[in-house]
């Protein structure tokens, strides 16, 4: 399937103890996880692909839905000039670059690209 601009592409979960996750996900719904460092995990299996950032904090609200679009600086300007707020600005990460903004109602999403 190609991936399109502006289709939700990837869901993000916050987790204290990735071992513990990946355990459970496995033995319940027959998720497959590749690890990506101490501090990250994705699977796959699940319906729509996603990870899970392991955190100390207190999870208030553990997801984060991440969109794709080919250009990210395009589509931040967008994001911008519609009263959107950039929360975390353009990085690089292994397969890409994203960044995160807050919707006018305080939700947090992404935005990634190759």
């Amino acid at each position: 399937m190609k991936i399109k601009d502006n289709h939700i592409n990837y869901v993000e979960f916050k987790a204290k103890d990735l071992e513990k996750i990946k355990t459970f996900y496995k033995t319940c719904f027959d998720w497959f996880f590749t690890d990506y460092g101490p501090t990250y995990i994705a699977f796959s299996e699940s319906g729509l692909q996603g990870g899970f950032e392991k955190t100390e904090s207190e999870i208030v609200n553990g997801v984060l839905v991440v969109l794709y679009h080919k250009n990210l600086d395009l589509i931040k300007n967008k994001i911008i000039k519609s009263n959107g707020k950039i929360s975390k600005d353009i990085f690089s990460f292994t397969g890409g670059r994203r960044f995160h903004f807050i919707d006018p109602a305080g939700n947090e999403l992404a935005i990634w690209s190759e």
